[in-house]
């Protein structure tokens, strides 16, 4: 594949609507952070003879100017170039953990993934998250490859690469994973690195070297040809196991010739059902109009060998109602099915949605029907779908930071739409007349929060619309106004993209916030039973005030809430006026009896008390009745109560142990552990939810990115006493706990 001379193709000249869908390959790159995925795209742009560098100095795939500024990629971006007569759709990803949802959202726009992973890198960087989308991938079926990068300043030598790769991704078949080229190395430098100048295929041999005036092949040589033996051996071996010729394998033990046609045709269908994954050196270019090295044969792969557009099976749908439906085909012609992948604000055309098509063509001023199903405030489960009708804005494909219009998008196609009015990202486009519901992707759960208010009172007034906005754009954000706290809350993946959302904030929408520290929903409760006396007597002409009341207060067991209770006798507190008495109790524990925070778990008994003919009413019972619960808190020991979460946390099973001391000295209590998949262990903890604000975080630190947790809150503990009495002292200043 790619093994003999190839020129640069010339651009077919089509737009991005009027390819076929025969002729388009979406390709997502996958890769941990560092890897060297977007100085990859920028290179197979300009092997591809497209522009790779637009004006301000941004590259082809770097239309944020925050993104430059930060030195790493936070959102999604495409560049499309076109290679053998096919419209190539590169997808470049963020690959830092935080911004895995613009990942998902890559995943679910392509056909096809290319894996970067960094020769210069440690393995555990290789083999965290990485691992995790490559099993998506193969569960989904999408056909996937491999390309090694940074061999020139290698930690671990390709053959290693090759082999961890087969170890990390092959599975029960590591004879899946082979290489299909290998490099050539120059001469080592004076800082010991070689540089790769070139690579060498294995079905035919030739050894290809990036030169600056193009592209040179020659026959490998002699001394080589002994180490090129064993590896062709083995993928030779690999494309026969997977061929749909069972004569081949025969064929090759009897000692037959098999032609490199041949094999190259096998190869091209194994990996295009996602049944081989070849593995290819390539070296990004360091700039200039010099192509990268193994770039050409890697266009040549993903053109050849990866699925086109059509042969996508789109994801399931359903009417806005939830009834299934089949999917249309992927025809230009056919009813229009599209999916909004992506949602950002550009400073010069304004919002900008990332479309795929899947069946139809989208032209500009169509009316269409949007259709989108949301997630409740706790990010978990399905709300009924929103829905809109929408006039299509402006098309147009990126070079850059431009934007170069288009005509239409037919099937297959990626386009941005500008202004796509209510749509949001997830959001369907279909007909009018038969509005269709594509089934969400699976975004993570935010865990890590920021607390957040408004800087000025100018800020004040734009700041819920941007939250909203913000949200909208990424469906990995979410936001809280907690009823307990009062404060409003805005649910990150962590602290990077906690950043990149305040910038987006103050840069984007203009509005300045201030972040402070995360409160947590506290509560009190009776450590002891206790008798309160209440008396609010007041005479100042005209209508007095009289009521006295006598209560107990006892503990209940946790989750009982508030009960009230009524022992009086002989109608010393007359019947209409009890009922004052609970309203009076039951505001007094919603505002709190020590600290402040509601008083639960408790029974109110109204003992004795007395009334007055004339001056007695409900407002004075009421007062009576707080007063009573005050003066009991004045003589009990009130505790604490703080929220406790169930935490299940899916760790390798190489990280359980300091996973489960890490929890420990969280105040956590692991109640168990089981078996997971694929090496894996899931332990099953208890702790305070003040614990883990920043789990979210420390869990990539500890587990290499490996991690994974989700957590669901419990009920309430008593907190231990030394940190009671330290919140006694932050909010009240009050006297310690028991």
């Amino acid at each position: 594949m790619g093994d003999t001379a190839h020129a640069h193709p010339a651009a077919a000249g089509r737009g991005a609507g009027e390819a076929d869908p025969s002729s388009v390959r979406n390709v997502v790159l996958v890769g941990h952070s560092g890897s060297g995925k977007t100085a990859l795209v920028e290179t197979l742009a300009r092997t591809a003879g497209a522009v790779g560098r637009a004006e301000g100095g941004a590259t082809a795939s770097d239309r944020d100017g925050g993104e430059r500024h930060r030195r790493r990629s936070v959102q999604l971006s495409l560049v499309p170039v076109e290679w053998n007569g096919c419209r190539v759709n590169l997808l470049d990803t963020p690959g830092y953990a935080d911004f895995v949802g613009e990942l998902r959202a890559g995943l679910r726009a392509a056909d096809a993934a290319l894996f970067v992973v960094s020769a210069a890198q440690e393995a555990e960087a290789v083999a965290g998250a990485t691992r995790d989308v490559w099993e998506e991938c193969a569960r989904a079926g999408v056909p996937r490859a491999i390309v090694v990068t940074h061999l020139d300043t290698a930690r671990t030598p390709f053959e290693e690469m090759t082999r961890l790769c087969a170890e990390l991704f092959g599975g029960d078949d590591p004879d899946a994973v082979l290489p299909l080229y290998l490099p050539v190395l120059g001469p080592r430098g004076a800082d010991g690195h070689a540089p790769l100048t070139g690579v060498t295929g294995l079905l035919s041999r030739p050894d290809s070297d990036r030169a600056p005036g193009g592209r040179a092949e020659e026959s490998g040589a002699p001394d080589r040809e002994e180490a090129l033996r064993e590896p062709r051996a083995r993928l030779i071996e690999g494309i026969i196991a997977e061929s749909e010729d069972e004569s081949l394998l025969d064929r090759y033990l009897g000692g037959g010739d098999v032609d490199a046609g041949t094999l190259t045709g096998d190869l091209e269908r194994a990996v295009a059902r996602g049944a081989f994954h070849p593995v290819l050196p390539a070296a990004p270019s360091l700039g200039g109009d010099r192509p990268g090295v193994g770039t050409a044969e890697l266009l040549d792969l993903v053109t050849r060998g990866f699925p086109a557009a059509s042969e996508r099976v789109p994801p399931r749908v359903t009417t806005a109602s939830g009834a299934p439906r089949p999917a249309p085909a992927c025809d230009p012609g056919g009813p229009l099915l599209a999916e909004v992948v992506r949602t950002a604000s550009d400073p010069y055309v304004g919002r900008l949605s990332l479309v795929r098509v899947f069946s139809g063509t989208l032209r500009p001023d169509d009316t269409v029907h949007v259709c989108g199903r949301g997630l409740d405030g706790a990010g978990r489960e399905p709300v009924p779908p929103h829905e809109a009708r929408v006039r299509i804005g402006a098309l147009s494909t990126p070079s850059g930071r431009r934007q170069h219009p288009v005509e239409r998008c037919g099937a297959g196609g990626l386009v941005s739409v500008a202004r796509l009015g209510e749509a949001e990202t997830g959001d369907t486009l279909s007909c009018g007349g038969d509005p269709l519901l594509i089934e969400p992707w699976r975004a993570p759960e935010p865990l890590f929060p920021l607390a957040l208010r408004a800087h000025g009172a100018a800020d004040e007034d734009k700041l819920s619309q941007a939250l909203a906005r913000l949200v909208a754009e990424d469906p990995t954000l979410r936001l809280e106004q907690n009823p307990d706290t009062g404060q409003v809350v805005l649910w990150c993946l962590g602290e990077a993209h906690q950043e990149v959302a305040r910038e987006r904030l103050r840069e984007g929408y203009g509005v300045r916030i201030d972040a402070e520290p995360h409160r947590f929903a506290l509560r009190e409760t009776f450590g002891e039973r206790a008798t309160g006396h209440g008396r609010h007597v007041k005479q100042s002409g005209g209508h007095g005030q009289f009521a006295i009341c006598e209560i107990e207060v006892e503990p209940l067991p946790p989750g009982s809430g508030v009960e009230f209770a009524d022992r009086v006798v002989g109608g010393s507190v007359p019947r209409p006026f009890v009922a004052s008495v609970e309203k009076g109790v039951r505001a007094q524990a919603a505002r709190g009896v020590a600290a402040g925070y509601p008083l639960v778990d408790v029974r109110v008994t109204l003992l004795d008390g007395k009334a007055h003919a004339v001056d007695s009413s409900d407002a004075a019972f009421q007062a009576a009745g707080a007063l009573a619960l005050r003066d009991a808190a004045g003589t009990a020991a009130i505790r604490l109560l703080e929220p406790v979460c169930a935490v299940s946390v899916l760790v390798p099973d190489d990280d359980v142990g300091p996973v489960m001391s890490d929890l420990s000295g969280r105040r956590g209590r692991v109640v168990g552990t089981e078996q997971g998949p694929d090496g894996r262990t899931l332990v099953r903890a208890e702790a305070p939810e003040a614990e883990i604000d920043r789990y979210a975080v420390d869990l990539r630190s500890l587990a290499h990115g490996a991690g994974r947790f989700e957590r669901a809150y419990a009920r309430h503990e008593a907190m231990p006493r030394h940190l009671a009495d330290r919140v006694r002292e932050v909010t009240t200043g009050g006297r310690p706990a028991e």
